[in-house]
């Protein structure tokens, strides 16, 4: 399992993604149960990244939206090749589709776990209502990581 998390951790809320994935690696030790677990982070989804998603069997995806229901979204993801992306942004249909495009196999089984954030302002710490909509998000990914969620 990968699990894959964009976002600045500078920019308020929009740190919902990489902070998942903090609290997920600072839990692991404690869950065998997980199986084996790579964890990433970068600031933003690039066609390079679709060489990340070789050699895994699942991978969840892992950002932070203004526009989404709270406390966060969770959808299974299918490649969409004509889902563009430009040199600054980039959705993760798209880089499934860029994983099957460069490997010629079809990507592993992938969802999206969108958090609910409400400021992205440069320099601002997560708000509180990021903060528990963060929790709420730990607790299901906790919970599909031990195969109990989806």
């Amino acid at each position: 399992m990968l699990i894959f998390a964009w976002g600045n951790p500078s920019r308020g809320d929009d740190a919902l993604g990489p902070a998942l994935v903090e609290r997920i690696a600072a839990a692991r030790p404690t869950h065998p149960e997980w199986g084996e677990l790579a964890l990433l982070t970068d600031f933003q989804l690039q066609p390079e990244h679709a060489l990340d998603l070789d050699g895994h069997g699942r991978v969840l995806f892992v950002d932070a939206s203004v526009s989404c229901a709270s406390p966060f979204v969770f959808d299974r993801l299918r490649p969409q090749p004509g889902f563009g992306y430009t040199t600054h942004a980039m959705q993760p249909e798209a880089l499934l589709a860029v994983f099957r495009q460069v490997t010629g196999r079809e990507p592993p089984p992938a969802w999206l776990l969108t958090i609910r954030g409400h400021a992205f302002e440069l320099g601002e710490p997560l708000g509180a209502a990021a903060q528990a909509h963060l929790a709420a998000a730990i607790a299901f990914v906790e919970s599909f990581l031990a195969g109990e969620a989806v």
